[in-house]
């Protein structure tokens, strides 16, 4: 059963089925499926709540054992959670959407533009995990792996406190208090999803040269000038696999972007959506056509 609720700014979620929550903002397609990171159910609602982005309909899925979502899977993996975003695009009866994924959703964002191309009419990347940057790869995952050792060995507090002191910035819990309250005692709620679902999927995924020339649509890397080293080489990466992709660099800003900068974010896409959305599906042979013009200029020259 597929139940809808239209309020622009609480934006009370409707369900498919018993498997997924999602909220349901706007009209007019192809939609834009904001898929869910991790660990904060809806960090992505702000920037789709972004007027600028009122010209198609914005989908944001809670995913598996989020919020009120159906449990996580028993055997969790990234090509579950694309799954899922295939059949929500069913659901609604989308043949095409353009998907953005941030940080975790990042792998699902990528791994469903590569495996279903007809689907997918643009696809933005917010930060996508470092696991894709063979420079910074064996860091990434000491890190998450000394991260899930805290969760076996003190739980899921003592792991969920650590997960924030690597990532929780004042300006982002701010920013996230003002726009998503109670999101701090979901967070608590979905934490073990995170670490025991999320994370170890995000290790037991890969994603190479081979799956980026399956990627056949236009392609909008977003990022932070301020998010360290291991994001400065996931843009590198995305830059290296697709050359015509379009490349944004939000100024004063972390990896805590999509929330703390989710109007400028939202204003620097919303012009390519629309262009990407128009166009149809390029021949299986061909390259990703380039991302439109307008945004493929840095807003911050010089940015590595």
């Amino acid at each position: 059963m597929i139940g809808c609720a239209m309020d622009p700014v609480s934006v009370p979620p409707w369900t498919m089925g018993s498997a997924l929550e999602v909220h349901r903002l706007g009209a007019g397609a192809p939609p834009l499926l904001l898929v869910q990171s991790g660990l904060t159910a809806d960090e992505l609602l702000p920037l789709a709540r972004e007027p600028v982005l009122d010209g198609c309909e914005r989908l944001v899925p809670h995913r598996r054992g989020y919020a009120g979502s159906g449990p996580a899977a028993a055997s969790p993996s990234i090509a579950g959670d694309v799954a899922d975003c295939l059949a929500l695009l069913d659901a609604r009866g989308h043949e095409r959407a353009r998907v953005l994924g941030y940080s975790y959703s990042g792998a699902v964002a990528l791994q469903l533009a590569a495996d279903h191309p007809e689907r997918v009419a643009g696809l933005v990347l917010v930060e996508p995990p470092p696991l894709l940057a063979p420079s910074v790869r064996a860091e990434f995952v000491a890190t998450v792996e000394g991260l899930l050792a805290v969760r076996r060995e003190a739980g899921v507090e003592a792991a969920l406190d650590a997960f924030w002191a690597m990532l929780g910035t004042p300006a982002w819990w701010a920013a996230l208090d003002a726009q998503l309250p109670g999101a701090r005692d979901q967070m608590r709620q979905d934490a073990a999803t995170f670490l025991d679902a999320d994370l170890p999927a995000l290790l037991a995924w890969s994603f190479g040269d081979a799956d980026a020339a399956r990627v056949r649509c236009p392609v909008l890397h977003v990022g932070a000038d301020g998010s360290g080293p291991w994001w400065a080489a996931v843009r590198r990466q995305v830059r290296a696999w697709f050359p015509g992709a379009g490349d944004v660099v939000v100024a004063g800003a972390d990896h805590g972007l999509a929330v703390t900068h989710a109007a400028e974010i939202a204003a620097r896409i919303a012009p390519a959506l629309s262009a990407a959305g128009r166009r149809g599906t390029p021949p299986r042979s061909s390259r990703p056509p380039a991302w439109p013009r307008a945004a493929r200029r840095p807003s911050r020259a010089g940015t590595a």
